[in-house]
């Protein structure tokens, strides 16, 4: 499986490329972006070698990524597919939240997986999170209980 080009009605997604890591490090520099996942703001080095990894891919399952342009890159999809399951993620800058772009990215991530045959999606999500956890519900995902690494999974 391989990440296709797919477009919202604001939004591209475009297949990930190493060439994206000088200005997805631009979006992705709010530390406050991290409240809710841990870590802190990538280097352009960072992202560089993390791009480069995604790229390589795994021998036992499909990682799937993407760039969200707008006007300009404001965040990122991605998809990990796993014996017909795919385990979705989203990420837009701090600049470009509260505009419904998250969303938007999400639905559209979900229904590029559903069109390559992909059925079951999940998401796991901080329990504070309510505006991630809106984005799943949006997409037609429910919590459950389990708790993976503290974050709640969405079916």
């Amino acid at each position: 499986m391989i990440a296709t080009q797919f477009a919202t009605d604001r939004l591209q997604a475009l297949p990930l490329r190493v060439e994206y890591a000088e200005p997805m490090a631009a979006v992705l520099a709010d530390p406050a972006l991290y409240s809710f996942t841990g870590g802190e703001p990538p280097t352009v080095a960072q992202l560089t070698a993390r791009y480069e990894r995604q790229l390589a891919g795994s021998p036992t399952e499909h990682w799937l990524n993407w760039v969200l342009q707008a006007q300009e890159l404001i965040g990122y999809v991605q998809a990990t597919v796993t014996d017909g399951t795919a385990e979705i993620a989203w990420v837009v800058g701090t600049a470009w939240q509260g505009h419904g772009y998250a969303k938007e990215a999400a639905q559209g991530l979900a229904a590029w997986l559903r069109a390559q045959g992909i059925e079951r999606i999940t998401a796991t999500i901080h329990p504070d999170h309510h505006a991630s956890a809106a984005v799943a519900a949006a997409v037609g995902l429910t919590r459950t209980d389990t708790v993976v690494d503290g974050e709640h999974l969405w079916t």
